[in-house]
């Protein structure tokens, strides 16, 4: 009998390491679905309504399960002083602000060029990492970093023109980088006493209290949208929102905010492959060899695991 129990013992140590790489992975297919879902949406709802439909779905979903799963909670499941500051600040510039901005620019560039410039974010959450949270400026780290950032401007570079882009869209994928940064430096913290599931609601819940003052629009935009884009809202609500920001909080609770940032320049590659599968838009060579460049950068940044 004991013999059996130091043999399951292995193995279960090595599925719980697993897991926060699958949460990892989870987030990454869905943050690139959202691009491909964003672009769809765009065209019958404007930023601030499809960020408050989103967040409200998202919220609501996160509600839902946090009901059922309140006696597995434990004791300390709320934050407590100043970790509150740092939920409100998680909330208005990840969920709020970056939503918006992102959204927005979204309608003035091309999908390529918004991914080239939102993943400046990793770089930014490495830095911040560093000097907010001490965790210092490994080497391997950014080096990983920079090698993705070359894969993921081969990318922008092969899937749409740079030359003629709006620049006010340019500055808005920045204002997504920086505030996803600010985000992820933020929520880390609170995790460290409160479930990732909570962290993510109250940071939805945050997010949504922002863009309140986009609720009129929000109404009248959603009645006059077609059935499918409906569906597309509710699906960012659901998975690019709701599970998506959950397993990217388990993650980012059993590692570094700058190791787990890495991985996102994973996302537009994928969003490149789930155009490619989803919507018949062959890619270049030049992005197919960013996609492995990126693939390389992730790899070098998390420690050749």
């Amino acid at each position: 009998m004991m013999t059996e129990e130091v043999a399951t013992a292995p193995s279960r140590s090595r599925a719980a390491r697993a897991l926060p790489a699958v949460a990892a992975a989870v987030t990454v297919l869905l943050w690139a679905s959202a691009f491909v879902a964003i672009r769809y949406v765009g065209k019958e709802i404007s930023p601030g309504p499809l960020s408050l439909a989103r967040l409200l779905v998202g919220g609501a979903v996160l509600g839902a399960v946090l009901l059922l799963r309140r006696r597995r909670e434990p004791a300390r499941a709320w934050p407590r002083g100043r970790d509150w500051w740092w939920v409100v600040v998680c909330g208005v510039a990840w969920f709020g602000v970056y939503n918006v901005a992102l959204n927005e620019a979204e309608r003035r560039v091309d999908a390529g060029t918004a991914a080239m410039l939102v993943n400046v974010g990793p770089l930014l959450i490495a830095v911040l990492a560093g000097l907010v949270l001490r965790e210092g400026f490994p080497r391997r780290l950014l080096a990983g970093c920079a090698v993705a950032f070359v894969g993921v401007v081969l990318i922008g570079a092969a899937t749409s023109p740079l030359t003629g882009a709006d620049p006010w869209g340019g500055v808005l994928c920045l204002v997504a980088a920086l505030t996803y940064a600010i985000g992820v430096t933020s929520q880390k913290p609170v995790l460290a006493t409160v479930s990732a599931l909570r962290v993510t609601w109250l940071a939805c819940t945050v997010g949504a209290l922002v863009c309140v003052p986009f609720a009129p629009a929000t109404l009248r935009e959603l009645a006059a949208a077609p059935t499918a884009t409906l569906v597309w809202v509710v699906y960012l609500g659901v998975f690019p929102t709701a599970v998506a920001f959950t397993t990217w909080a388990y993650a980012l609770a059993r590692t570094t905010a700058g190791r787990l940032g890495a991985t996102t320049y994973l996302v537009p590659p994928v969003a490149v492959a789930l155009g490619w599968a989803l919507l018949g838009e062959v890619p270049a060579v030049l992005a197919l060899l960013g996609g492995v460049v990126c693939l390389a950068g992730v790899y070098v940044a998390r420690g050749g695991r």
